[in-house]
């Protein structure tokens, strides 16, 4: 699987390999959002990525939805931030933060107001929080106001000045996966009346002014932006997955940003749609078919010599090895995830998986 191997540029960055570790919620950020040490360690250990893409971490209090979840809105979270940066960096590593407002995903007892959720449309996303009490309901979001809105992508952009603060070398906007910006996309979470909702090119509106607002704060070559097509997480329905993404990936475009991350969904035509539309490098999280299993390293060498794709991101194989490039090179073996320390806990399943000996 030489594939993997190569260099590519991101933006400009250059990668020593293709191999990107996906963006993984592992809600340990106990402390007022603030990352531990512990977040530093887990990050330097996978640091021979070719990019690493942070768990999501909120822009604002409103856009966090769940328990433990890090934030980049405050001083001390940027400060927090900074000890896992400069772990990743000395290890030769690169790392980007992902910015993510969850929107309709999230419950009043996350925020300190005790307000409710927002999101384009006062539609529930029919899923639960996690709470140690008991799983919790979503309950119906506030539509947001115009205001609102300007406000949420004042936040992205703020956060994402916060990020270069904290010493990331960018930042992925999250418009996937259900949460706030994918919420506008879809045509059954976002029935909106105004100019952010009805048309293709009012429900793309939002995730554009987004994009354009992060690359104005930071650079362009230090943005790059993630979609789920046809992934209905979190609620969200889409009845025009090919003109919808057509539109937004012209869109987006002309904005010179460093890469489109693609989270696949059984969907290669879809791929192929966004493939042919972006002018620049796309990162692939490869599921080629639609049988929920990890996006293996196969998947990702298929992708790259199959040309839809210029790097590729793997989520628990990162997980549970963090000497991944070694064990791909080496044809294994592959440490198993361990699903029950997924999200909390300490460092059992976080920084204790082993390395290849020798």
């Amino acid at each position: 699987m030489d594939e993997l191997f190569e260099p590519v540029s991101l933006g400009k960055l250059e990668l020593p390999n293709r191999l990107v570790m996906a963006p993984m919620t592992r809600s340990r950020a106990f402390d007022g959002g603030r990352v531990s040490e512990l977040t530093a360690e887990y990050y330097r250990q996978r640091a021979g990525a070719g990019l690493i893409v942070s768990e999501a971490v909120q822009p604002s209090v409103r856009g966090q939805g769940y328990l433990w979840t890090p934030g980049l809105h405050a001083d001390a979270q940027v400060a927090a931030w900074r000890k896992v940066t400069d772990a990743v960096h000395a290890a030769d590593g690169r790392i980007f933060a992902q910015l993510m407002h969850s929107g309709r995903v999230g419950h009043p007892v996350l925020y300190p107001d005790g307000g409710l959720p927002v999101g384009p449309s006062p539609i529930a996303s029919g899923d639960a929080m996690f709470h140690p009490d008991g799983m919790l309901e979503h309950p119906v979001p506030r539509e947001m106001t115009r205001d609102d809105i300007a406000e949420a992508v004042a936040d992205f952009a703020a956060a994402a000045r916060n990020a270069v603060e904290a010493g990331f070398d960018g930042v992925e906007v999250h418009g996937a996966n259900g949460y706030l910006i994918h919420q506008f996309l879809g045509d059954g979470s976002n029935v909106r009346t105004d100019e952010y909702g009805g048309t293709v090119a009012n429900r793309i509106r939002f995730a554009a002014e987004v994009a354009r607002a992060v690359a104005d704060a930071i650079g362009p070559e230090r943005t790059g932006f993630r979609v789920s097509p046809g992934n209905g997480a979190g609620g969200v329905a889409e009845s025009d997955v090919p003109e919808l993404y057509g539109a937004l990936v012209a869109a987006l475009a002309p904005l010179g940003l460093a890469y489109l991350h693609v989270m696949e969904a059984g969907n290669r035509e879809v791929t192929r749609l966004i493939r042919d539309g972006w002018p620049g490098a796309l990162v692939l999280n490869p599921h080629p078919v639609a049988d929920g299993s990890p996006a293996s390293p196969e998947d990702g060498a298929a992708a790259l010599r199959d040309g839809v794709a210029d790097a590729v991101a793997l989520g628990q194989l990162w997980l549970a090895n963090p000497d991944l490039p070694r064990r791909i090179r080496a044809g294994g073996p592959y440490n198993e995830a361990d699903a029950a320390s997924f999200y909390g806990g300490d460092h059992r399943g976080y920084t204790d998986y082993p390395v290849l000996a020798g």
